[in-house]
């Protein structure tokens, strides 16, 4: 393969990859990965939408040019200052100009990308009134949650095992969680987030949320679905030999359907009577209370 040829193929992977996540795929289940898939996952909320928007048409662009920028530099020193083309090498040592345009330039581009980025992780942070609250509590390896606003019941969420899967849902495997965390749509939805062992940290691609879950802390996010749908994620930070097997599933709904579902919710899942709610450790230890993105 010629050089020219490898340069032609290495463009349009870039372009294939910079477009690949606004090409629409129709698929029975939203908010999950496609085999082979280039691109971020389809968005779920305004906040990941607005998170692709900044990816896709402010960071890759800017990823791109400075990458060709650096591939033609090491093409110049290659063919053009290699021994033959070249052979009384230079000896300069220092050049004011180059040493300011190094210097100035990639902060002036930190600046640029920084415009567009602090609006998106204040409004992580930002919450707005919530409607309804959750807690998601890790544990070696299962997610557990609670419903304070509804009843205050509780739920594991384990691995479902991939001989347990339907034959059309093997692609699923360490996505879906025996029981599901069923949610409104068109709701401020604020969920708490800590640990009971190890920092997991609870992560769903598709409502652009990813935060730790730290014992004796409490993280904050929220989000707001736009559409029904299963919408999947997995912890994201290392926590132990089956970090890859804590799998996180959303069912998104109406109101009515989520309403019938917390009816039967209270029924069968057991109460959190006489444990402390995971807010009252930001009254035991006030500095120890995050709201950090990561």
């Amino acid at each position: 393969m010629s050089l020219k040829q490898g340069l032609a193929k290495l463009f349009a992977l870039i372009g294939t990859m910079m477009l690949g996540s606004g090409v629409a795929v129709a698929d029975e289940v939203v908010g999950a990965p496609r085999p082979k898939q280039l691109g971020l996952q389809e968005p779920a909320t305004d906040l990941m939408r607005q998170l692709e928007t900044v990816h896709n048409h402010i960071l890759m662009p800017i990823i791109t040019i400075i990458t060709l920028f650096v591939l033609v530099l090491l093409l110049i020193c290659i063919f053009r200052f290699n021994e033959k083309a070249n052979p009384v090498p230079s000896k300069t040592t220092h050049n004011t100009l180059i040493e300011v345009i190094w210097t100035v330039a990639p902060a002036l581009v930190l600046v640029f990308i920084a415009i567009f980025s602090f609006p998106l992780l204040y409004k992580q942070l930002d919450l707005p009134k919530p409607d309804l609250t959750i807690r998601a509590i890790g544990h070696q390896w299962y997610w557990s949650y609670e419903y304070p606003d509804n009843g205050n019941f509780t739920f594991d969420a384990n691995l479902v095992e991939k001989e347990q899967l339907p034959a059309d849902k093997k692609d699923l495997y360490l996505l879906q969680a025996d029981n599901e965390v069923v949610l409104p749509v068109g709701k401020n939805v604020r969920v708490q987030i800590t640990a009971t062992d190890v920092i997991h940290s609870w992560t769903v691609p598709s409502f652009g949320v990813k935060h730790d879950g730290v014992p004796g802390r409490v993280n904050e996010s929220w989000f707001n679905i736009e559409k029904p749908g299963i919408y999947y994620g997995q912890c994201s930070e290392l926590c132990g030999v089956r970090h890859g097997f804590m799998p996180i599933t959303v069912r998104a709904v109406t109101q009515e359907e989520f309403a019938k579902w917390v009816a039967d919710a209270q029924k069968k899942f057991a109460k959190v009577d006489g444990t402390p709610p995971v807010t009252d450790v930001a009254q035991t230890a006030p500095a120890a209370v995050a709201s950090t993105a990561n």
